[in-house]
């Protein structure tokens, strides 16, 4: 056998090979790996996707848990797996585009380290404030910042998280100053805001959400262009008299690099067809997300553009971890 037909060779058994273990696939339990504890957003978007996947491709798909510096673990987890479409990542690629600046020395690189799958939701933060706070819009909580410069304060999930960067906007954007509180999550800044310890906080959906509807907090914004479908009554933060503020944390699925791109057509495609289902329309609606469908490579450029969009913004906040 010369040369060139040994080459022929093996590029028609690689092509055989991939072809044959798609078609087998999948074969075993896939696992979702979620860089955040049980309970967090994150976490109750995976348990409620996998329901769905796991009835359409016929194999379970198991949430795995590995929380721990700012999803770092996580991604390093599934960056070094074997990119056979068995170990997948539900990420919040907010974060993932933030930890590529906060992070100087990540063991990974952001993109190329990273098969871009699916995108599968959008959800807001949303700006509350204790209801003794004398403010009951945007425009008077400015008013109240600018009216004694440090003296009130915000909490966040901790330094350069998306709720501190949200908190940075809105100093900078307002022209107002304010105390950084940071805490240990997202549940203990949320504790913090109940008991009055904090003037104002960018809150995830969910607690925000539960709380401002029983009355114990006061909802004054979301963040995303569009007014939550889960709280419609609520204006945005640009509706709200601040051109231009936006965050947006997007959910998506990632896999290790090298993946064949049929498996991730074909996993994209059941991911699509998940968030259209109707047991997740509930879910949806309590956790104040909107589903998305989007092919692997609009995914892969909307996370270049976060990247580029939040990291002046974790560099104006001066957050760093080493």
């Amino acid at each position: 056998m010369n040369f060139k037909k040994f080459l022929s060779f093996l590029f028609f058994a690689a092509a055989f090979s991939a072809v044959h273990a798609q078609g087998d696939y999948p074969s075993k339990p896939i696992r979702l790996v979620v860089g955040f504890a049980a309970g967090g957003i994150s976490d109750v978007l995976a348990r409620a996707i996998v329901i769905p996947v796991s009835k359409q491709m016929g194999q379970a798909v198991v949430v795995e848990n590995k929380p721990g510096a700012g999803t770092t673990i996580a991604g390093d987890f599934t960056a070094r797996s074997a990119p056979d479409g068995y170990t997948l990542w539900l990420q919040d690629i907010t974060t993932h585009a933030i930890n590529n600046t906060l992070y100087p020395k990540l063991a990974y690189d952001s993109m190329k380290d990273f098969t871009f799958i699916a995108m599968v939701a959008s959800t807001p933060l949303m700006l509350v404030v204790h209801p003794a706070t004398q403010a009951n819009n945007v425009k008077e909580l400015i008013a109240l910042l600018k009216s004694s410069p440090g003296k009130y304060s915000y909490g966040s999930s901790g330094n350069g998280t998306i709720v501190h960067l949200a908190s940075e906007m809105l100093k900078s954007d307002a022209g107002v100053d304010a105390l950084h509180v940071p805490y240990k999550g997202s549940g203990p800044a949320t504790a913090a805001i109940l008991g009055g310890e904090v003037t104002f906080v960018f809150s995830t959906m969910p607690p925000a959400l539960s709380s401002s509807k029983a009355g114990k907090l006061r909802a004054l914004a979301v963040t995303t262009p569009k007014r939550s479908g889960a709280a419609p009554e609520v204006p945005t933060m640009i509706e709200a008299g601040l051109p231009g503020f936006e965050i947006v944390l997007y959910s998506g699925i990632l896999g290790p690099k090298g993946m064949d791109r049929a498996l991730v057509r074909r996993i994209n495609a059941e991911f699509a067809k998940a968030v259209r289902a109707p047991e997740m329309q509930p879910v949806w609606q309590n956790i104040g997300a909107d589903p998305i469908v989007m092919t692997p490579g609009e995914f892969e450029a909307a996370t270049a553009r976060e990247i580029a969009k939040l990291g002046p913004v974790v560099k104006a906040s001066g957050a760093k971890i080493e």
